[in-house]
């Protein structure tokens, strides 16, 4: 499909977006991690065909840059959010949020209501849950302790064991082989590029904890939040699960929760089309 390239300056540091031009509100798209943008690759086609939609690569992540010196936080991905949505610009937007971007979007949105036309969580997490079950291999990056050991090893051993790593990892949260095998490279080249997305995924998986902590204290936020709110999640994750998506739902009241049967972690990936109806009804007035 036709998409316009944009740049994003924050900080003098470049983010990649991509803008697909049609009707408001405009629908946002984030990634996790150790994803990017080609994260939504299957879903862009069905939104974009009447919508406005924006994707866009967090600093370190994808085509944007990876800089040397930089916090990778999701306190700063909340920033770097901001800023695509004031330098494109855009106006009231509809927020869709995946994995490791639930604490940027979800933050963004509590900080500005009035803008948002809607709020729609895909398989993501903000705050401690008893039900959260961390992937192994974030758990092993993450973990105090732990983490020093596995980033030891993965430099150690170089590309080879990161790489298996996240092929197991990463290719769990696929339903089809036949998606997996296209995709799982693609979003793995980050990783081999000069510099790469390593920095990023070090450093978001060690601000992972005291996230999940520091968000704990906007439960009551959560709740006040009157805004529409769709909650779409694949009931096979096994680690965002089917339990953390009820638990938003009784955190935000008012939203709505979808739990699409069969789909896995990736549900944009999963069922693109029944997600992108979902999404674009989620606005107001729905």
């Amino acid at each position: 499909m036709n998409f316009i390239e944009r740049s994003v300056i924050l900080d003098a540091h470049r983010i990649h977006a991509r803008e697909y031009p049609g009707e408001e509100p405009c629908i946002v798209l984030l990634h996790g991690f150790p994803d990017n943008q080609h994260l939504h690759d299957r879903l862009v086609p069905f939104l974009a065909q009447t919508r406005r939609v924006v994707t866009f690569d967090f600093l370190g992540w994808g085509e944007s840059e990876k800089p040397s010196t930089y916090r990778f936080t999701a306190a700063n991905q909340t920033r770097e959010l901001d800023a695509v949505i004031e330098q494109l610009p855009l106006r009231d937007v509809v927020l869709v949020a995946h994995d490791a971007s639930g604490p940027p979007a979800i933050d963004w949105a509590l900080e500005h209501p009035s803008r948002v036309a809607g709020l729609v969580l895909l398989n993501t997490y903000y705050c401690a849950m008893p039900e959260l079950r961390p992937p192994e291999a974030i758990w092993l990056f993450s973990t105090p302790f732990v983490r020093v050991i596995a980033r030891f090893v993965s430099r150690l051993f170089g590309d080879f064991v990161f790489r298996r790593m996240y092929w197991w990892q990463v290719g769990r949260f696929f339903r089809d082989p036949a998606v997996r095998d296209r995709f799982l490279p693609i979003l793995y080249q980050q990783f081999t590029a000069n510099p790469s997305a390593h920095r990023a995924f070090f450093g978001l998986n060690e601000d992972l904890l005291g996230t999940l902590n520091d968000r704990s204290k906007r439960q009551e936020n959560m709740r006040a939040f009157d805004r529409p709110i769709r909650i779409i999640f694949g009931d096979a994750d096994p680690y965002l699960n089917r339990m953390v998506a009820r638990r938003f739902h009784e955190l935000f009241p008012k939203s709505e929760l979808h739990l699409l049967q069969g789909a896995r972690h990736f549900v944009q990936m999963d069922e693109p089309e029944t997600v992108a109806s979902l999404i674009m009804s989620a606005g107001p007035g729905k």
